[in-house]
């Protein structure tokens, strides 16, 4: 249940991977000229690349991300009473990682059914 989390969470956390590694490997690019001398500037020429497209699909996923969370319904966690956003018919809570749901259908059921009918679709 701990690695469980929001969709919306889980889409900046993705953005925050790439970025991270989208910097290591600039970084790294660029020592490549002072371990390599002149042949590693090839070397840090295809890191600042590979760089700057994660860089760039990080700031994609982080607009997707944005755009997702201003259309995303609020609603009102019962179990920690904070507001929370919900991306489709179930999502957890941001904060305190309950499974919420707007499907009557599925408002009845233990957690670890619904997992298991999420698993099967």
């Amino acid at each position: 249940m701990i690695f469980k989390n929001a969709k919306i969470n889980a889409f900046r956390t993705w953005g925050l991977l790439l970025t991270m590694l989208g910097m290591g490997l600039m970084v790294l690019g660029t020592a490549g000229i002072v371990f390599f001398g002149q042949a590693g500037k090839i070397f840090a020429g295809i890191g600042l690349v590979f760089g700057l497209i994660m860089m760039m699909g990080s700031l994609g996923i982080y607009f997707w991300a944005g755009m997702l969370s201003t259309s995303a319904v609020q609603i009102q966690c019962p179990e920690c009473s904070k507001l929370t956003k919900m991306l489709g018919k179930t999502d957890r809570c941001m904060f305190c990682h309950t499974i919420l749901t707007l499907d009557p259908s599925q408002a009845n059921i233990t957690a670890e059914e619904l997992e298991a009918q999420q698993t099967k679709a």
